[in-house]
């Protein structure tokens, strides 16, 4: 996997710009309190809350131009209007623009990221039905997933996910893809995410082969579609930590549905922490990441999520968006397409063989 392990300055395409280092004996940044660190829901009517600074930012990589934000936003609208009338889908300022930051202002991708956006929630049932951060509170609880308090030095969240938590008999994979949908739909509301991304931190400790082989390739490709192209927020590097042996026998199932850009921002770190500091900067990071930014809390996120349960019911515990739509095949989303099952069965046999191989 060394196209996997190359350097950040090849995982960063052109959109990306340079990572930045700070003194690693920076004092601690201050923690928030729980509950009360992370932005609030845009307000009804739209104003543009970015900085001087993300404004230039998102015009350079985003080719955002801040007097015709509101006529593209009115062109995407006029285009769902006319050409899925039917479809139950916000279509208000904020909302489209997610989509239209996420395809760099292209209206014919915007359009399609918003119908595989609501496409994806009929493929996948058993992750949106009744989706709301009640519902995932034993996720929560187990420690599998928060988001760090402190942004890195580019402005970019940083989502915390730590597989080896969930045990195969603790409840459903799909509750982790619940949890995970909803702290990222937590995360696109801010424009400083839009512009800025997220960066994910993923920490292998404790996964052995039970967490290796579930999902299957079926589920994987279901997964990356979400994160690829049914999604509007822009990730923009993977950082993998304590990955074990049988990692690559992970990768293995996940990689051919990555496309190569995405491919190319998954970096491996194994149990190297300064290798992970070139990355993340120690000011953001917790003591168990060699950070100086106190210990892990996985409180405040999950306070976040919970505190925003009514705000979830009413974006998600709706009628199907898409009832009555008729969705051009070339927008079905991934997991929809016909006649993939038989062969994600036959890769998921050969991979689970690799997987002992490895173990």
């Amino acid at each position: 996997m060394t196209s996997e392990m190359s350097s950040v300055a090849k995982m960063m395409s052109e959109e990306s710009e340079p990572m930045r280092h700070i003194d690693l004996g920076s004092p601690p940044l201050e923690q928030p309190a729980a509950g009360h660190w992370f932005p609030g829901p845009p307000p009804p009517v739209y104003s543009c809350t970015l900085t001087s600074e993300l404004v230039a930012k998102a015009r350079e990589e985003l080719q955002e131009k801040p007097e015709w934000r509101l006529r593209d936003v009115q062109a995407l609208r006029d285009m769902v209007l006319k050409e899925q009338p039917k479809l139950r889908t916000r279509l208000d300022d904020a909302f489209l623009l997610r989509f239209l930051r996420a395809r760099k202002f292209d209206y014919d991708r915007a359009m399609q990221l918003l119908l595989n956006y609501h496409s994806s929630r009929r493929a996948w049932p058993e992750v949106f039905q009744d989706l709301k951060p009640s519902t995932v509170k034993h996720v929560l609880d187990l420690g599998f997933l928060t988001v760090l308090p402190h942004p890195d030095l580019n402005g970019r969240y940083i989502l915390c996910l730590r597989p080896g938590k969930w045990k195969a008999n603790d409840y459903p994979f799909e509750d982790n893809i619940r949890a995970i949908y909803l702290t990222l739909e937590k995360l696109i509301q801010p424009e400083e995410t839009q512009v800025n991304g997220i960066v994910i931190l993923a920490d292998y400790t404790g996964v052995g082969l039970s967490q290796a082989s579930n999902p299957g390739p079926f589920l994987a490709k279901k997964v990356v579609s979400i994160l690829q192209d049914s999604f509007p927020i822009r990730i923009k590097a993977v950082n993998i930590i304590n990955e074990p042996r049988i990692f690559k026998g992970i990768f293995a199932i996940i990689k051919p549905f990555l496309k190569e850009k995405m491919a190319e921002r998954y970096v491996l770190h194994g149990s190297d922490l300064r290798s992970l500091h070139r990355n993340i900067p120690r000011s953001v990071l917790p003591e168990e990441y060699g950070g100086v930014a106190r210990h892990l809390d996985m409180s405040a996120w999950s306070k976040t999520l919970l505190d925003s349960e009514e705000e979830f019911i009413v974006e998600f515990c709706q009628p199907d968006p898409l009832e009555g739509v008729v969705l051009p095949d070339s927008m079905l989303f991934e997991g929809e397409q016909p006649g993939g099952g038989a062969r994600d069965e036959d890769t998921f046999r050969g991979l689970r063989s690799q997987l002992y191989y490895c173990y």
